[in-house]
């Protein structure tokens, strides 16, 4: 594991704090939880771009038609099986 360390304004330091005590999570877990969120946005938005450039392939848009489908069976019935 790395160490990243960065200056931030004192006022987005003590809102991080807030939130770290409130989640009951140290601010490290915090911060590492916020980047990895904006990393997952940011390779999302790389994706739009890659699907935009190269668009599904008929075969592959094939197997959107089995969601149309619905459920092989109706297991409604067995609702209270588990209780």
């Amino acid at each position: 594991m790395t160490m990243l360390s960065f200056r931030v304004a004192d006022a987005e330091a003590a809102e991080v704090q807030r939130w770290a005590e409130a989640l009951g999570v140290d601010r490290s877990e915090l911060m590492r939880d916020a980047l990895r969120g904006h990393l997952v946005k940011l390779r999302s938005e790389t994706d739009v771009s890659h699907w935009d450039r190269q668009p599904l392939t008929d075969a592959e848009l094939s197997v959107s038609e089995v969601a149309d489908w619905g459920p092989a069976e109706d297991w409604t019935d067995w609702d209270d099986a588990a209780r």
